[in-house]
């Protein structure tokens, strides 16, 4: 996996497919997810150098033109979130836990990657869009310090872009509650 990634998040379906294929065919980019999220909106993933995840992007929302919701060019992704995205990460030992909420894909991912360098924390996953009227929302764990030093990095960078929802903070889960988020 290359570390440089682009999203774009996009009102309509049908548009978000076109729009897959012109970042593709616009520069020499892998496809990591092309998918419907909800409410009805669709989101393009795509991985490679930065010069050419920035062509794509560039290709991709001019095809889009005003369907844009949200979009990002990450150009050194923390190793975690692609784990935390779908699913893999696991930990032996969960120790405080907290919890940001955003109103689009993109910004869930920026988040998340800003908590992941701003402390020693675990990502543990990144839930996008699906079931959740659009929002999406990631799960951090680690000392109670580090988590909120994270938290705090997140949050920011969510209310600089205006995409922060919430965020919530347990010093000490309860086992059964993480048993039935993980």
């Amino acid at each position: 996996m290359k570390a440089s990634v682009g999203l774009l998040e996009i009102k309509s379906i049908a548009r978000g497919i076109i729009v897959a294929d012109e970042m593709v065919k616009a520069a020499d980019v892998q496809l990591i997810q092309a998918m419907p999220v909800c409410p009805g909106k669709f989101i393009v993933l795509v991985a490679g150098d930065v010069g050419a995840v920035e062509s794509s992007l560039r290709a991709g929302a001019a095809k889009a033109g005003d369907q844009v919701i949200d979009r990002f060019v990450l150009p050194n992704l923390h190793k975690s979130v692609f784990p935390a995205l779908v699913g893999t990460n696991s930990l032996e030992k969960i120790r405080s836990i907290g919890i940001v909420e955003t109103y689009s894909v993109a910004s869930a991912i920026v988040a998340a990657d800003t908590a992941a360098k701003a402390a020693n924390i675990d990502l543990l996953e990144v839930r996008l869009a699906r079931g959740m009227g659009g929002k999406s929302f990631f799960l951090v764990s680690g000392e109670v310090s580090a988590v909120r030093s994270s938290i705090n990095a997140s949050v920011a960078r969510l209310k600089d872009d205006g995409f922060y929802a919430g965020a919530e903070f347990i010093a000490a889960p309860h086992k059964d509650l993480l048993k039935a988020l993980m």
